[in-house]
């Protein structure tokens, strides 16, 4: 076990990790490239190799000093070199998706244990999901990177307040490696975080989540409520797009987060707006963090309402604004 007084320097290191590596990706801006697509709203083809340095700050230091989640880091990591190939290669759905669950599957089984078979289903379902949601919203200036920010900052406060150290210090580099790009992936973007980022990002948030619901640091309310916004909208937009007939599977600009920049938000204003979503979300889920279940509940459902109403007023707009241009 690596003393405390020396793992707690693990977040410093991710930062400092994750911002050499950002400069040295920016100089070779040919390297991979994300063009513009019918989901994109950028207009020129745009650096993604950000998450590669999101993804060895946050666990190049993590593995010698926060080694008891070494299980995470490999399924983790796997994950991201299947992401890499995936922004390189395009790869087909089944090979991708396929090497997604049976990560998830690996976790859900090794890394948590004294799981029931249902369970173990469930959590590879629920990992999957989430990987890939993150990876839906992961198309504006700002928006992942923030998320990442702020959601593991709220994680490694839960963390922290549970008495769990190490997992704090663990969601703590995660955040600290993804401030550096926050600082180059805000409008105008320098670079992208692709695949190799969102991904990635998207399974920590959910294996996490059951890292510290198993180890008694919250409730599985606590990580839904700290990823509410994330969740929220693409959930929401995946329901609408299944409901309406369209293949979910194609690229498309119907996130609400998508709306907002073409009703002429921006990619700032927007950003700043879901930060503040997030914020809130953030201060929900540390205050009901102790809280009986039944209030918990009570409180994400309360919340989730309040998300659904800003999600129908952007929907009124929407369509006002397309019966004018029409």
């Amino acid at each position: 076990m690596i003393p405390a007084d020396l793992s707690v320097v693990a977040p410093i290191l991710a930062a400092v990790i994750s911002a050499a590596l950002l400069q040295a990706l920016l100089q070779f801006p040919g390297l991979l490239v994300d063009p513009p697509n019918q989901r994109s709203l950028h207009s020129r083809p745009v650096p993604c190799t950000g998450g590669i340095a999101i993804v060895i700050g946050a666990f190049a230091p993590a593995i010698f000093l926060l080694p008891e989640y070494f299980v995470l880091y490999a399924c983790a990591l796997t994950i991201a070199c299947v992401s890499l190939l995936d922004d390189w290669r395009k790869l087909p759905p089944l090979p991708r998706f396929g090497a997604q669950a049976l990560l998830a599957m690996t976790f859900s089984w090794i890394g948590i244990g004294q799981l029931s078979a249902l369970e173990i289903a469930f959590l590879t379902l629920a990992i999957v999901w989430v990987a890939n949601l993150y990876n839906f919203m992961d198309g504006s200036d700002g928006l992942a990177g923030g998320m990442a920010v702020i959601g593991f900052s709220t994680c490694s406060l839960g963390a922290w307040i549970g008495g769990n150290v190490s997992l704090a210090l663990l969601c703590g580099s995660i955040a600290a490696a993804s401030l550096p790009f926050l600082a180059r992936n805000f409008h105008p973007a320098r670079i992208f975080m692709g695949d190799v980022g969102a991904v990635t990002l998207g399974f920590c948030a959910a294996a996490i989540g059951a890292l510290g619901w198993r180890e008694g640091v919250w409730s599985p309310f606590f990580p839904v409520f700290a990823f509410s916004m994330f969740i929220g909208d693409a959930s929401l937009t995946l329901m609408k797009r299944i409901r309406s007939r369209q293949r979910i599977w194609q690229p498309h600009r119907d996130h609400y987060y998508q709306k907002l920049v073409r009703m002429g938000l921006g990619h700032r204003n927007t950003a700043l707006a879901c930060y503040l979503i997030m914020a809130i979300s953030a201060c929900g889920a540390i205050a009901t963090m102790y809280m009986d279940g039944v209030t918990q509940l009570i409180a994400i459902v309360s919340w989730g309402a309040v998300l659904m109403g800003i999600a129908h007023r952007i929907d009124r707009r929407w369509l006002r604004m397309a019966k004018e241009a029409g």
